[in-house]
């Protein structure tokens, strides 16, 4: 699993005590408050355990573009703390229907304009979307970018939020950004950050009780058996896998070690 060690900071015990995410009261308790048993899941999929090994013996070499490109690969690790988050938060904003290369040469391009609050804030639309371009949608994303922004200044100080519940009220953020924010801006588990590729992967394995149509609905179907001691490098594990192996149009399944136990292979 990864180690978030640059972006975390000193945590304010009281305050994050104060905290509750909706639905992390019903499941993981037993297990944080070191009870002998968690209760146990009513249901799992068959062979998740051995499925899981071999896609992480598939992702040893950390060689996929989420890997080198990510958005843990897209801020300033030596900026204040403050101005990382922001960052972190602005990657995710611009990786949405995005490839990470395409987002990370956005990043990069931002930083060298000076990436804080109040550049962007002072920056014009035309010049945020001339150094933005190509991301996906990017004419809507700088509208929300500006907007989400001038929130994080009126609102939060200059800093982002440190609730899922506050995050997604931002424009321009989805719930699987404000758990990719937690995880990696706040070092807090919030949830699992369900993309297209986590969504894809995990309907093809058939870790979902019954076939979900939307990432959210993915989200909380997973959330309800797996171990959340897993919930961290989930999604950095299969977005690699999906990168490389299990693509979404013609996946290699000749080159997966789930060949013989993935209830899709068959089909592809």
């Amino acid at each position: 699993s990864r180690v978030h060690s640059t972006a975390g900071i000193p945590r304010r015990s009281r305050r994050r005590k104060s905290i509750a995410i909706a639905y992390e009261s019903a499941q993981g308790d037993g297990a944080e408050q070191g009870t002998s048993e968690p209760q146990r899941p009513r249901w799992e999929p068959r062979d998740w355990r051995q499925q899981l090994e071999h896609i992480q013996e598939m992702r040893r070499n950390r060689d996929a573009p989420v890997d080198e490109m990510g958005v843990e690969k897209c801020y300033d690790s030596s900026a204040p703390p403050q101005v990382m988050r922001y960052q972190v938060l602005l990657s995710l904003m611009l990786s949405s229907q995005t490839k990470d290369q395409v987002t990370s040469a956005a990043m990069l391009r931002l930083r060298q304009h000076g990436l804080t609050v109040d550049s962007i804030l002072q920056m014009d639309d035309a010049m945020l979307g001339q150094i933005i371009y190509p991301v996906g949608f990017w004419r809507n994303k700088v509208k929300y970018i500006k907007q989400t922004t001038a929130i994080l200044k009126q609102k939060y100080g200059g800093d982002i939020p440190r609730t899922v519940e506050e995050l997604v009220q931002l424009p321009g953020v989805g719930p699987k950004m404000a758990h990719l924010a937690m995880n990696i801006a706040w070092d807090s588990v919030s949830g699992i950050a369900v993309d297209t590729h986590v969504h894809r992967i995990t309907n093809r394995l058939k870790w979902v009780k019954k076939e979900t149509r939307y990432p959210e609905e993915t989200r909380v179907a997973l959330e309800d058996w797996l171990p959340r001691d897993l919930w961290r490098e989930i999604n950095w594990l299969l977005v690699g896998f999906g990168q490389q192996t299990c693509l979404p149009v013609n996946p290699r399944c000749n080159e997966c070690l789930n060949q013989d136990i993935c209830p899709a292979a068959k089909r592809h």
